[in-house]
């Protein structure tokens, strides 16, 4: 017998846990109203948590790319940033001087470097590209393996500091010796948001970036936004879906190169695979294409950063 549907309230739910804004407890008693026959609390709890192995798209060990963790010195921040750091095979050669590539900075959610996000990292490298997942939980011992874990941790990290961890990053991953210099951004959720800070606090050093679900800069900030944007939004994510018309105003009145994507029936964290009832393959690939052009265009190309 087929399971029921997780209802999309029980999604929400989820979402809300995971974001910190109510606890493990009220979770589980929140799910309690939607547990009928074949679909009980412990049932859709398992479902809604992140499943890592069936979200790999990319092993570990492919042999197609060349992984390792990096340590970045961040003195303005939380004293560094640890992270991991894919590339092509290719690059790694000892034959010749390596070609330069462009680089992608992977900034995760707000729970600290899972799988998942290392995943992402691999997808880039077999695109050509850099990248580079750092994990915002370096200066508290790294994410613990645990998602719910994790963004405990998060939530105790010194914001400021941890913005400053991400300009470090961003910064020495620009001028890696195997960087072209030319650098994109992307990110989701708390990931997202930060990539548009950093369209804001990098200006012309920046190339691109593909916020997933992030939060728009201020206003009074987009003056200072000289990259090409890509944004992503689940229809389905109201607050913010919705927010978008106001962001679209204010990047027309500063003439900024944009696109915006709004997914239908689709959810926030559409795009994590590793959560498959937020996961909409349609959207996500698509999100996904439209990232690798994207970056393709005004990252590997030769357009103005």
């Amino acid at each position: 017998m087929e399971r029921p549907k997780i209802p999309a309230e029980a999604v929400e739910l989820y979402s809300q846990f995971i974001h910190g804004e109510i606890t493990r407890r009220s979770f589980l008693d929140g799910l309690k109203r939607y547990a009928v026959a074949g679909l009980t609390v412990t049932a859709m709890y398992d479902a809604l948590m992140p499943n890592y192995a069936l979200g790999q798209q990319v092993r570990k060990d492919d042999e197609r790319i060349k992984a390792s963790y990096e340590t970045v010195p961040s003195p303005n921040g939380n004293g560094y940033i640890r992270g991991y750091f894919a590339r092509p095979f290719s690059q790694d050669t000892r034959d010749a001087m390596p070609s330069k590539l462009p680089v992608v900075l992977v900034i995760h959610e707000n729970r600290g470097l899972n799988p998942h996000t290392e995943d992402v990292a691999r997808r880039f490298a077999l695109a050509n590209f850099m990248a580079f997942a750092p994990d915002a939980l370096s200066s508290a011992g790294g994410y613990p393996g645990d998602d719910y874990r994790g963004g405990e941790l998060f939530n105790k990290i010194d914001k400021p500091k941890l913005t400053q961890d991400w300009v470090a990053a961003a910064r020495w991953l620009k001028g890696h010796p195997m960087s072209s210099g030319r650098l994109g951004v992307t990110g989701f959720c708390y990931g997202g948001s930060m990539s548009n800070t950093l369209t804001v606090l990098l200006g012309p050093d920046l190339a691109a970036a593909a916020p997933f679900y992030g939060a728009a800069p201020k206003p009074e900030d987009m003056p200072k936004v000289k990259s090409a944007i890509l944004i992503h939004h689940g229809a389905l994510d109201k607050n913010l879906s919705g927010a978008y018309p106001a962001q679209e105003a204010e990047l027309k009145k500063n003439n900024i190169r944009y696109e915006g994507h709004i997914y239908p029936n689709a959810v926030h964290g559409f795009f994590n695979d590793a959560t498959p009832e937020r996961y909409n393959p349609v959207a996500a690939q698509q999100a996904w294409a439209r990232t690798i052009e994207w970056f393709n265009q005004y990252v590997r190309g030769t357009s103005a950063a």
